[in-house]
């Protein structure tokens, strides 16, 4: 049973709307029919066709989602979806469009097509087998490690002398960090050779080898080399046809890498997937993605298997390419799905980069790895354990009682140190050193890339991305401290106590501009970096004054959005037309909605004057104490590994390497039953209820401290069974045999998810929304045989039936409900009527296919 939505009905039709509807009710035809379903929705006994949704009903999109899945339950009434809502904002207009877009009468069209029986799903004992097979060869894995490390530290410790010793850590690191960066390539090429496109079940051997692949390609140390030239000869080695002068700048590694085809001189932003397979219906589908020459793919984009772009084409950010979607050579696309658009996204000059140039920077980076970083990490760990006396003497007294008393003392005193002394240096480095670095970088200056000042640049992007300290002061009047002395330019600050979320990222913190009384949910990106395939600038991104910007977001330099905007989650920023002011903007490509409605300011009493203040200095106390608990816990975490690693010195001299392999495994446990039994506590083992209340409601601040936990570690579990089980011990209704590839819940007690689900990399289930000073949240269901397709996005009081599927990219709204076996896509979403699978993408500009050939 699926729960009824707790967003409260809004007051009823105000006084003109009553007027009008004795005096315009339904005329004929779709008139009278939708009028009646939304009045029976609104709960009034008559509605007007002229009567405004918004101002003169007072709905909002939940009710108007309601409206819309009521309707498409009449096979008697044409489809309408929430974007014809907004558009088309009254019954009369509304009932106008839907006529004119409806199929003229004549012969009957084809049948509607059946729903292909589904594939046969993998059995219970196959899912078992294959957890089982994972978890061994983690172990198998860690086994390997162990010996190697407890092999080459016993040689690095029987140098002689510093440089001695340097010159063994220098071979041993250098062997070791070669061996890392090779056995993934070599295990690529042994288990599986050249991907083909094809598809098979999951938790089969084949679904295991393809598993085995993908985690060690993504545990290769290459992967942090991400926009260096290094990394692109990764890609080629693991079999993808990459051209000259390819910049890719997404840390989302393609895993089926022979499908892959880069032209030169293409540029590939960060948070781009383009994996070269997806999970649908429980089973793989490997596809071809093929980029031509100088190619543009923006922030966070999708580009599903079968999709191509030809040489010079573009594909804007926020966007995403469906199955057997191309863009044709030289046009520009946006949107999800993608569409034609004459916003040029390359915005900015070349610049002089060859091939010596980066050659040179590749070799630099080899040759500070080699020398510098690799042996000096070697010869930091040996001098840790042979100079700190809590660890030598261990290793020279042998195995003692794990119940020794100066096991943990010294545990104690290691974690503490370490934990403070971080605290202590880590604000005071950050916020001096990228400073002092970004006196050498001018704001809308060329650069060229593979140069000292693009160097400059991602050492700042890096240093100042941190997590930690924004999900320390994220959701608190503390954030906004911190953003300051970060170097955010923030205008005279209204301070609501959640400003900003606790995840907000940047290109360079020193060119972000947000304007007074603007609030931000989590998931910021704000792109004040422009690159080309030779050349980078680095400009300011402001988002103007009393703004409220959702989840998900790509927000650009240039963007044309002003004063009091709404931006809707996942919405595609506009870059091109008149700066919108007073408007809400949805979708991608975005489209204008209400700023807000009537209930939006139900709580915007408890934001002024004195009962602000009051309710600000509650919040703000309430806080603090959220963020001691922040550090408890991750300082406890710390403990306990610390107490794990010096019980594997103490046993070290009786079991040698195994009691590494064993510390490996037993952290990695160790870390999930804590960090579950953390948040089971924090929420103290009780179920969310959905709630509607402001910002400045107790219980609101309950739910932002359940953000705090941290859950970075739920990703070593993608594409395992073990995902799921900690899935339900977090609170999760989830099913049985559900593959869950990288999907993130957010809300877990108000999630259900059926069985044989399929759940793709970077989709999210969100029960929650906040809009300016409200807070709601509700129950949302996905059900069995269901799949979320990459970066598909399910906001909360939404019900998939069964074996439902959400097209990447999408996102599924508030209150919506989609039918079984329906197939949803796009931003918002609305059912998709072509066929979900189609042909391979292959662009054609009147004779040769392009993309061209790969040069390099």
């Amino acid at each position: 049973m699926v729960e009824k939505s707790v967003e409260v009905l809004p007051p009823g039709p105000d006084e003109s709307a009553i007027s009008k509807s004795r005096d315009s009710g339904p005329k004929s035809g779709n008139d009278t029919d939708l009028a009646e379903i939304l009045a029976d929705v609104v709960g009034v006994e008559k509605i007007s066709v002229d009567s405004h949704f918004f101002d003169d009903l007072c709905a909002n999109s939940l009710i108007m989602a309601q409206f819309c899945a009521r309707v498409r339950k009449r096979s008697d009434l044409p489809s309408v979806s929430i974007k014809d809502i907004y558009r088309h904002p009254t019954i009369r207009s509304l009932a106008t469009a839907l006529e004119q877009t409806a199929p003229s009468p004549g012969p009957a069209g084809p049948a509607p097509e059946v729903p292909p029986e589904p594939a046969p799903r993998a059995s219970t004992l196959q899912y078992v087998l294959c957890g089982t097979a994972q978890l061994l060869f983690f172990v198998a894995y860690s086994f390997v490690a162990g010996f190697v490390t407890a092999r080459g530290y016993e040689w690095v410790r029987d140098g002689s002398g510093i440089v001695d010793t340097y010159l063994r850590a220098l071979v041993f690191g250098g062997a070791g960090f070669t061996a890392l960066c090779t056995f993934p390539i070599a295990a690529k090429w042994i288990l599986v050779g050249r991907w083909k496109p094809r598809e098979f079940p999951v938790w089969g051997l084949t679904y295991l080898r393809f598993w085995t692949v993908k985690v060690l390609i993504h545990a290769n140390p290459v992967v942090f080399l991400v926009g260096n030239p290094l990394y692109v000869l990764y890609l080629r080695a693991l079999g993808a046809r990459v051209g000259k002068g390819v910049t890719i700048l997404s840390r989302t590694v393609p895993v089926c890498t022979d499908l892959l085809t880069i032209g030169s001189g293409t540029v590939i932003r960060k948070e781009a997937f383009l994996l070269c397979y997806r999970a649908h219906a429980g089973r793989i589908q490997t596809g071809r993605v093929t980029l031509g020459r100088d190619v543009f793919v923006g922030e966070k984009t999708v580009l599903d298997i079968d999709t191509s772009m030809g040489d010079g084409a573009q594909l804007g950010h926020t966007s995403a390419l469906y199955s057997g979607q191309c863009v044709p050579a030289g046009e520009r696309w946006h949107g999800s799905p993608a569409q034609p658009t004459e916003i040029d996204y390359v915005r900015v000059d070349p610049a002089g980069c060859g091939a010596l140039r980066r050659a040179g920077y590749g070799l630099v980076t080899l040759l500070q790895l080699y020398f510098v970083y690799v042996p000096l990490a070697v010869g930091v760990a040996y001098v840790l354990v042979t100079r700190i006396p809590a660890l030598g003497s261990r290793l020279d007294a042998g195995a003692q009682p794990l119940t020794s008393p100066e096991l943990f003392v010294d545990a104690l005193a290691v974690s503490f140190v370490v934990f403070v002394g971080s605290l202590i240096l880590g604000p005071a480095i950050l916020f001096t050193v990228p400073r002092l670095l970004n006196l050498t970088i001018k704001p809308d200056k060329v650069y060229p890339l593979y140069g000292f000042h693009y160097s400059v640049h991602r050492t700042i992007a890096r240093m100042t991305n941190i997590k930690f300290y924004k999900r320390l002061f994220g959701d608190s009047s503390y954030i906004v401290h911190y953003l300051k002395a970060l170097g955010y330019k923030l205008s005279r600050v209204e301070q609501t106590g959640s400003n900003f979320g606790t995840e907000v990222q940047h290109e360079t913190p020193y060119l972000a501009s947000v304007g007074s009384g603007t609030m931000v949910a989590d998931g910021l990106s704000l792109v004040n970096a422009d690159f080309s395939s030779t050349s980078f600038r680095v400009s300011r991104a402001s988002i103007g004054a009393h703004n409220f910007l959702g989840n998900n977001i790509a927000f650009p330099s240039g963007a044309r959005t002003g004063e009091n905007c709404l931006l809707a989650t996942k919405v595609l920023v506009p870059l091109d037309g008149e700066v919108r002011e007073g408007v809400g903007l949805l979708g991608s490509p975005s489209f204008e909605i209400p700023r807000s409605v009537d209930r939006d300011s139900r709580f915007d009493h408890l934001r002024n004057g004195d009962t602000l203040h009051r309710n600000l200095a509650a919040k703000n106390r309430y806080n603090i104490r959220s963020m001691i608990y922040f550090l408890f816990v991750r300082w406890l975490y710390l403990f306990v590994l610390t107490v794990i690693g010096l019980a594997a010195v103490d046993f070290y001299g009786v079991l040698g390497q195994v009691v590494i392999a064993v510390s490996l495994v037993l952290t990695l446990a160790v870390t999930a039953l804590y960090l579950v039994l953390v948040e089971r506590a924090v929420a103290a083992f009780r179920t969310l209820q959905p709630q509607l209340c402001s910002i400045y409601d107790p219980y609101f601040w309950w739910h932002e401290r359940l953000w705090k936990v941290p859950d970075e570690y739920l990703n070593i579990f993608n594409g395992t069974p073990f995902r799921s089980v900690i899935w339900r011990l977090l609170g999760v209704r989830i099913g049985k045999r559900v593959f869950d590839d990288g999907c993130y819940v957010t809300e877990r007690t108000l999630t259900t998810i059926g069985d044989d689900c399929t759940l793709n990399a970077g989709s999210k289930v969100q029960c929650h929304s906040q809009e300016d000073g409200t807070f709601k949240s509700d129950y949302s269901t996905v059900g069995a045989g269901c799949t979320l397709g990459v970066g598909a996005h399910v906001h909360y009081g939404v019900t998939m039936g069964d074996g439902a599927v959400l097209a990447p990219d999408s996102f599924l709204m508030k209150g919506e409900e989609v039918p079984d076996h329906a197939w949803w896509g796009g931003n918002p979403a609305t059912e998709l009527r072509e066929a979900a699978h189609q042909p391979t993408a292959v662009c054609r500009t009147g004779g040769p296919t392009a993309p061209s050939r790969v040069e390099g």
